[in-house]
């Protein structure tokens, strides 16, 4: 855990230290992921390493900003279709997705939470729809503030780097990075290093009408260069994410209570 004062683990924590917190006044993240396969070279845990990375980052931020904040244990099963068909993915469907994050958030309320921001790594597009689903309804229907910055769509995008914005960026250089700087010994560096690119687009593949990786030309589950991946970019990769989620957090917040 940060030495940042203000951050604190929901996992770690008493229900007394839970209790005791101003509630209303600190903002719960929940990273989110998927247990789904990443190529031959990365873990199941790809998304989930990363989501954490960001959510990690995106708290110091926001303490640093001055803002209470409890970090979540991370969501690690949702909506993950389009690798259904390789060994180790497991897929919820997005109405199961919704309802779970549903109920997280509605846990929250009745603690007297009142704002949280989603910290997603996961791009499979019917993960993405459950999250801007629950994200209304909860919003809605129980009064929570849900910040979810979809990194896929502007203004995020872009900071992201050219693979990102390719969308050949599964499993590539831009996750391998990431997952080299915050678990290298996860990473089976014989395979990556030897890898040869796949430049096939995913974001072109799906509104296209794909409907899974094999489709959209990643038969080894992998897109973009894994073996252009640095521990270093992915240090600026995961940098870049928590000011996202950060801005957006401070954003929201300061749209709603300006003063």
């Amino acid at each position: 855990m940060s030495d940042l004062p203000r951050i604190h683990s929901f996992a770690e924590s008493t229900w007394r230290d839970v209790a005791a917190l101003d509630a209303r006044r600190t903002v719960a993240i929940l990273p989110t992921g998927a247990t789904e396969a990443h190529g031959p070279h990365l873990p199941l845990a790809t998304d989930v390493i990363i989501a954490d990375a960001m959510a990690r980052d995106g708290a110091e931020r926001l303490a640093l900003a001055g803002y209470e904040v409890i970090l979540l244990p991370a969501l690690p099963y949702t909506a993950a279709n389009f690798a259904a068909g390789f060994a180790g993915t497991i897929s919820l469907s997005p109405d199961t997705e919704t309802a779970l994050i549903i109920d997280i958030g509605r846990s929250l309320v009745r603690h007297g939470f009142r704002t949280l921001a989603i910290a997603n790594a996961h791009l499979d597009p019917g993960h993405l729809a459950a999250l801007a689903s629950a994200a209304t309804r909860l919003e809605s229907e129980h009064g929570l503030i849900v910040i979810f910055p979809n990194i896929t769509r502007r203004p995020w995008a872009h900071r992201l780097g050219a693979e990102f914005m390719s969308g050949a960026c599964h499993a590539g250089c831009f996750e391998g990075s990431v997952v080299l700087a915050e678990r290298p010994d996860l990473v089976r560096e014989a395979i990556r290093t030897g890898l040869p690119d796949n430049a096939a687009s995913l974001s072109v593949a799906i509104r296209s009408g794909k409907q899974s990786f094999e489709e959209a030309g990643g038969p080894d589950a992998y897109f973009g260069a894994p073996a252009a991946a640095s521990a270093e970019e992915g240090r600026a990769t995961v940098s870049s994410l928590g000011e996202i989620l950060a801005e957006a957090v401070l954003t929201r917040l300061q749209e709603l209570s300006p003063a």
